[in-house]
């Protein structure tokens, strides 16, 4: 990976229609899998993932660190078309099942909350999203993009996976290839879809910088 001029589209993002223009503008040059990330709604339904493309993403979370290397999560992953998918999909809130059956793959994120002793995991969370976020970044890299949801029913995704009191729902991530806005249903939606990225400064999230 190389650094660029982040407000200079590479090859690869210019070249889609749902690309064009999503190029986050940093402060000074960052990774291009980084400024090129984002998160869209419209997943093209004809794509599937292949299946050492999906099998990186879950390494890179495999490998992304925690405390103590206790690694205090868990994964269910469900490929579109499997009863397992539409399980996850309809434990999702609202607005959320309207685009997401078009992804190729839904993951559910766990944290282990509680360890094996019954001791409270306060770090299992942060964790966690570091796993999550490896994911995404390879998938990126691997030409997928990433759509994190925390609009999620969690006790019934926990009963309907069987998971214990220890084991908590966090996230349903959906995975796929960006297809044009004007795939989504409504006009809201595809507004949002093509509407300009925006973060804080970095003098608004840095508290101290000595």
């Amino acid at each position: 990976m190389t650094l660029t001029n982040a407000t200079t589209p590479s090859p690869t993002a210019s070249s889609s229609p749902s690309t064009t223009g999503r190029i986050a503008e940093t402060s000074v040059p960052i990774l291009d899998v980084l400024t090129e990330r984002w998160s869209p709604r419209s997943f093209d339904v004809t794509s599937d993932i292949a299946e050492s493309t999906l099998t990186a993403a879950l390494e890179a979370a495999r490998w992304s660190p925690s405390a103590a290397n206790t690694q205090p999560w868990k994964f269910i992953v469900a490929r579109r078309g499997t009863a397992t998918f539409d399980l996850i999909n309809a434990n999702l809130m609202g607005f959320n099942q309207a685009w997401t059956p078009n992804a190729s793959v839904l993951i559910v994120a766990i944290a282990e909350v509680i360890d094996e002793d019954g001791k409270p995991r306060r770090w299992a969370q942060y964790d966690l999203g570091q796993a999550v976020a490896h994911l995404s970044v390879q998938a990126h890299a691997d030409g997928l993009h990433v759509h994190q949801m925390g609009g999620i029913e969690v006790e019934a995704l926990r009963e309907t996976f069987g998971l214990g009191e220890r084991w908590e729902p966090m996230t349903v991530t959906a995975l796929g290839v960006v297809a044009p806005a004007d795939a989504l249903p409504d006009e809201k939606s595809r507004e949002r879809e093509l509407a300009p990225r925006s973060r804080k400064s970095l003098d608004e999230i840095i508290a101290v910088n000595d």
